[in-house]
């Protein structure tokens, strides 16, 4: 990169967190709500009330998380109630708003042996169903196809055993786990003596482990893509705050700003800079998530002149000044940055941009997103 500057983005904690509990909240991406005394004592310099503030951030986004996993399990029991039609009551979801940290990590602790009753009573739900099924279709299918008197029953003993065990299968247990399940469980209904019942009720116990293994890991699955899903959405949260910081600080330092990713590209990061007075150049700069930031100064034309590079020059002193004056702004926002690479003034003739120029900056993109026929 000719005429440029690279440098290393980094986070404040302050704002990663605070833009991870804004998600939750549904707040949109700006670090503000609980982190901002966190961020005021960053800005200020205090490190004692720093340290505290974010202390109590760190708690929340904790409690937060925590009612996110409850949610979740709720909505799964939920799915799972529907598929087997039981009557099992579950608590409603909590959508938090203005609860403490310890509020809400004492509904959580409410709402667990909840969760634990409600997901044992769908269990027996399903061992019921199961069980029912054995002791009546099997015996059904053996006289509509032999004639036959169907073999005697095990008893009450037998079925009391056969639910006991299967109310060990998880309720949401796959459609080809339960299959698998209930056909050995039916063999029950046809046996004769009490080892040929044992050894029945000994494979359906390898079955129901087996196909809670096979659950535990769907759940596992499942749990790796929320935890994708939220770093993904985390990223995206990151890359904007730094993108908004950025298009704020220039802009409240007059320069015109426009983001490729309002425009032709989604998610880019291309900023590009003007001044009304630099007709001649403009600095384009990519935001590489929320971790590098890369500027380098263009021309719109070829220089002609030594005037023209003279010019270069200044313009290029100028635009380092107006960098050091928005890392400085940034830093107070939760943005660190360190200089990776720096070309100074001068040492290279300026690129001429290969992009047409274009005005307006942001609030002339706005103005012209409102002129359009609708």
């Amino acid at each position: 990169m000719s005429s440029g500057v690279e440098a290393d983005i980094v986070l404040d904690a302050a704002v990663v967190l605070t833009l991870g509990m804004n998600r939750v909240l549904g707040r949109g991406g700006d670090a503000a709500g609980r982190g901002a005394q966190a961020l005021a004592a960053l800005a200020a310099g205090r490190a004692e009330a720093r340290e505290a503030a974010l202390a109590e951030v760190r708690t929340y986004e904790r409690a937060l998380r925590e009612v996110v996993e409850r949610n979740a399990r709720i909505a799964a029991l939920a799915e799972t109630r529907g598929k087997l039609g039981a009557d099992v009551a579950l608590p409603p979801p909590l959508q938090p708003a203005e609860e403490s940290a310890q509020e809400l990590t004492a509904w959580c602790a409410a709402t667990d042996p909840l969760l634990d009753e409600a997901e044992r009573r769908l269990s027996e739900h399903l061992a019921a169903q199961v069980t029912a099924q054995v002791f009546t279709a099997p015996a059904e299918g053996l006289r509509a196809d032999t004639g036959r008197t169907p073999p005697p029953r095990r008893g009450d003993d037998a079925q009391r055993t056969l639910e006991r065990i299967m109310a060990r299968l998880l309720p949401d247990a796959g459609e080809d786990e339960r299959r698998a399940v209930a056909e050995a469980a039916r063999l029950l209904a046809a046996v004769g003596t009490a080892e040929e019942a044992e050894g029945v009720l000994h494979e359906v116990r390898l079955r129901i482990r087996e196909a809670n293994r096979r659950t535990e890991d769907a759940r596992e699955r499942a749990r790796r893509r929320a935890a994708e899903r939220d770093a993904a959405e985390q990223a995206e949260a990151e890359r904007r705050y730094v993108l908004d910081s950025i298009t704020a600080a220039f802009e409240d330092m007059g320069y015109e700003v426009q983001r490729g990713f309002e425009t032709l590209t989604a998610g880019d990061g291309t900023v590009v800079l003007t001044k009304g007075a630099w007709p001649d150049h403009s600095v384009r700069m990519r935001v590489d998530g929320a971790a590098r930031v890369e500027a380098a100064m263009v021309r719109e034309r070829p220089a002609e002149s030594e005037d023209d590079r003279r010019v270069d020059v200044e313009r290029e002193r100028e635009w380092c000044a107006a960098f050091e004056a928005a890392r400085a702004r940034l830093a107070g926002g939760g943005i660190r940055s360190e200089v990776s690479w720096r070309l100074d003034p001068g040492v290279r003739e300026l690129p001429v941009s290969a992009a047409p120029r274009q005005t307006g900056g942001r609030s002339g993109q706005r103005e012209r997103r409102r002129e359009r026929p609708t």
